[in-house]
């Protein structure tokens, strides 16, 4: 199962909006196959094990199967792999985490019991899902996962005050940064950050592009005040930009934006975006895994509502300090303590002379 894992994870950032998957065939105490799910639409892993096997020259009759998420029972892209396993002559099939989704939890397992398979689940679980927590998040809840991603100075400074911010921290702490683009299906930012450094928003992992991964670009600009040649309305991918404003930007800009990107026009609350009306719009487009790469105002307004789920702080060691350099988190903040973001899950990682903190936003009523 452990090898299973692996081989789930050589697909990470591609499967979208499919869960990252690893199986492995056995029998007789040797491995006669493996694979693992490599796209949306392409063979899931059980397949990839079988066939496998087949090239191998190796029946899979009378073996058993570790896969890591329970074999899916109906008809998508792909045919259901229970009907693979069964004509397959597999014996036993043990499966790490069970199918989040409540309309097939335990489905798949009951087909293959029903038939005569030996069944068990639970092995490593754990560590399965985790493997899939954005999956799991986005299939249950039909929205987004969020991460909110920033580089700052030990004093949460993301910039000087005149708007120098390039670069705070070094490059192995931007490799890693570059990496949570490829973990995520779209990168969001406001429009000041655009305004401020034209940025062109994009994956810069070759081996990842030759595979077909895209980022989708999400500007969050409810006046409609971007300009107009920004990287993002004119550089070779944009029509991976998507726009989201509201009727406070004017038909006019609206329509000349359309012309180049694609437009939302969202509702909006108090002034901004209403980001949980985005998220359901956004999770119904297969929108599974959202990085936030904003400044403070944009980040505060995931993370102080706790529509974010886990934060990616970067830190170097400097101070860069004025009142008015522009922090990781602004927005209002908050009155109380008794308001406070707790963190949890917090681990945190040496990245050259920067450290990374990784940490999952607790609930509310975790004080």
């Amino acid at each position: 199962m452990r090898l299973a894992l692996r081989l789930a994870r050589r697909a990470f950032g591609l499967t979208s909006p499919n869960p990252m998957v690893g199986a492995v065939l056995v029998k007789e105490g040797a491995i006669i196959g493996q694979g693992w799910h490599h796209r949306a639409g392409k063979p899931h892993a059980e397949m990839e094990a079988l066939e496998d096997a087949r090239r191998r020259g190796l029946s899979p009759k009378d073996s058993t199967l570790y896969v890591t998420l329970e074999p899916c029972s109906t008809q998508g892209r792909t045919p259901p792999c229970t009907e693979a396993i069964l004509s397959s002559g597999i014996k036993r099939v043990v499966v790490a985490a069970t199918d989040p989704n409540p309309l097939h939890c335990g489905r798949g397992m009951e087909i293959l019991r029903a038939a005569g398979i030996q069944t068990e689940a639970g092995l490593l679980a754990k560590e399965a899902t985790e493997l899939n927590e954005v999956f799991n998040h986005w299939i249950v809840h039909r929205t987004p996962w969020i991460t909110v991603k920033a580089a700052m100075s030990m004093d949460g400074k993301i910039a000087t005050f005149t708007g120098q911010s390039k670069w705070i921290t070094g490059e192995k702490a931007r490799a890693v940064g570059m990496r949570l683009r490829l973990a995520a299906d779209a990168i969001l930012v406001g429009v000041n950050t655009v305004i401020a450094d034209n940025p062109s928003l994009t994956l810069r992992i070759p081996s990842a592009l030759r595979q077909g991964k895209t980022l989708r670009r999400i500007i969050m600009d409810p006046l409609g005040t971007i300009p107009m040649d920004s990287n993002v309305l004119n550089d070779k991918c944009v029509s991976l930009t998507t726009i989201v404003t509201t009727q406070a930007a004017g038909a006019e800009k609206v329509q000349a934006l359309s012309q180049l990107v694609n437009v939302i026009v969202a509702p909006e609350t108090g002034g901004w975006i209403d980001l949980p009306w985005l998220l359901k719009k956004l999770g119904a487009e297969n929108v599974t895994h959202i990085l936030v790469e904003g400044g403070g105002e944009t980040n505060a307004s995931f993370v102080m509502p706790r529509l974010a789920h886990r934060i990616a702080f970067f830190y170097a060691p400097i101070i860069i300090g004025g009142r008015n350099a522009p922090r990781g988190i602004s927005g209002d903040g908050i009155q109380t303590l008794d308001d406070k973001i707790k963190l949890q899950d917090i681990t945190w990682r040496k990245l050259g002379q920067d450290m990374l903190l990784s940490a999952r936003i607790a609930p509310k009523s975790e004080k």
